[in-house]
C-alpha cells in the first residue's frame, strides 16, 4: 500500500514537473532567436506574434500528437520500437509530399535563406502527405487482418512499407529538376514553422477529439499490456480495438507530418521516458506522452534556431540525433514491452 503511494505521488509530482517546464520552455522559446525580445517587448511586437508563437504553438500540438502517436501504438502492438516514423507511416507523407512537389509543382526551393521551402498550396501538399501516409497504415492492417499476423511482425510490415516508398521518392527525385528535388529534401528535414493559424486549429481539433477518445479508453489500453487473452478475460475484442487504436493513431501522425514535414523519433523517446519514470499505466501514459513529445519537440526546435542563428537547423535534424541513440540502446537493451 505505502509502495503504490508512494508510486502515485512520483506520478503526479511528474505531471506537475512537465507542465512547469512545458511554461518555462515555452517563456525561453518566445524570447530567443535572430531577434531576441525582453518580455516587456513580448506584447508589442509583430515577430512575436506573426512568427514564433505560431511555430512554438506548432511545435507543442505536433510534439503532442507524435508522443501521444508512439505511446498507444506501443500498447497496442506491445513492442517499445513502435511509432509513426518505425511504422513507415512519415516515409509515406514523404512519397505524397514529393508527388506534390514535383507533379503538381506546389512548391518551390526558398532562395532568400536558410527556412527550407516555400509552398504554393500547402492544402494540396498536405492532402497529399496526408493520403499516402494512411496508405502504409491501410496495407500494414489488411494484412494483419488477412494473414493474422502478429504485432511483432506489423512492425516489420512497416518497416518494409518504410523501405518501399523511401525507394519510390528517391526514384521521383531522380527525374525531377534540381530545384524541385531540393524542394523535396528541405520539406523531408521537418519545420514547425510552415503552418498558419488555420492549418494550427485544425491539428489542435484532431488532436482533442483523439486525445478524448484515448483517455476515455485508458483502461482497455492498460488492458492490452497483459496481451490478448488477458484482454479478452476482461470483456474487450483485442484485435478491434487494435484495429481503432492504430487508424486514430495514424490519423494523428498524419495529420502532424503532413504540415510539419518528416519530424522522426519524437514518439519513440517521449513514451519510453514517461514509462521508465512512471511505469506504463496508461491513465498517466497517454497525457504525459503527450506532455513530454510537446515539450521534446519544443526544446529541438528552440535549439534548432539558436544554435548557429540566424541560420536554422530543421527540427527533424535535431530529434533525429536524440532519437537515433534511444533506438539503438532499446535494441541493444533487449527490452520487452511490459507495464
Amino acid at each position: 500500500m505505502e509502495h503504490y503511494q508512494a508510486l502515485e505521488k512520483r506520478r503526479r509530482l511528474l505531471g506537475y514537473t512537465l507542465g512547469i517546464l512545458l511554461i518555462l520552455a515555452a517563456l525561453v522559446a518566445v524570447q530567443m532567436g535572430a531577434y531576441e525580445v525582453s518580455l516587456r517587448e513580448l506584447l508589442e511586437s509583430v515577430v512575436i506574434w506573426n512568427i514564433r508563437i505560431p511555430r512554438i504553438t506548432s511545435a507543442l500540438l505536433v510534439g503532442a500528437m507524435l508522443g501521444l502517436c508512439g505511446g498507444v501504438m506501443q500498447c497496442v502492438l506491445r513492442n517499445p520500437l513502435a511509432s509513426p516514423f518505425t511504422l513507415g507511416v512519415s516515409s509515406g507523407a514523404a512519397f505524397g509530399a514529393a508527388v506534390a512537389i514535383v507533379f503538381l509543382g506546389v512548391g518551390q526551393l526558398n532562395r532568400t535563406g536558410l527556412t527550407g521551402v516555400i509552398i504554393d498550396n500547402p492544402y494540396t501538399l498536405s492532402a497529399f502527405a496526408f493520403f499516402f501516409s494512411l496508405v502504409t497504415v491501410l496495407v500494414i492492417l489488411t494484412l494483419a487482418r488477412l494473414k493474422q499476423i502478429t504485432p511483432a511482425a506489423m512492425i516489420l510490415a512497416g518497416v518494409a512499407m518504410s523501405s518501399f516508398f523511401q525507394a519510390a521518392t528517391m526514384l521521383i527525385q531522380l527525374f525531377a529538376e534540381d530545384v524541385k528535388v531540393a524542394a523535396v529534401v528541405f520539406w523531408t528535414f521537418g519545420d514547425v514553422g510552415r503552418s498558419n493559424w488555420i492549418e494550427i486549429g485544425l491539428m489542435a481539433v484532431i488532436f482533442g477529439l483523439v486525445f478524448s477518445y484515448f483517455v476515455l479508453r485508458r483502461w482497455e489500453l492498460n488492458a492490452m499490456l497483459g496481451g490478448d487473452e488477458t484482454a479478452k478475460s476482461l470483456g474487450l475484442e483485442p484485435e478491434r480495438f487494435r484495429v481503432k487504436v492504430m487508424v486514430l493513431a495514424s490519423l494523428l501522425a498524419a495529420v502532424g507530418v503532413s504540415f510539419a514535414g518528416i519530424i522522426g523519433f519524437v514518439g519513440l523517446i517521449a513514451p519510453h521516458l514517461v514509462r521508465l519514470l512512471i511505469g506504463g499505466d496508461y491513465r498517466y501514459l497517454v497525457p504525459y506522452s503527450s506532455l513530454l513529445g510537446a515539450l521534446v519537440l519544443l526544446l529541438s526546435d528552440t535549439v534548432g534556431r539558436t544554435i548557429i542563428s540566424p541560420a536554422v537547423i530543421p527540427v527533424g535534424i535535431v530529434t533525429s540525433f536524440l532519437g537515433v541513440p534511444t533506438f539503438l540502446y532499446l535494441l541493444l537493451r533487449g527490452e520487452r514491452y511490459a507495464a
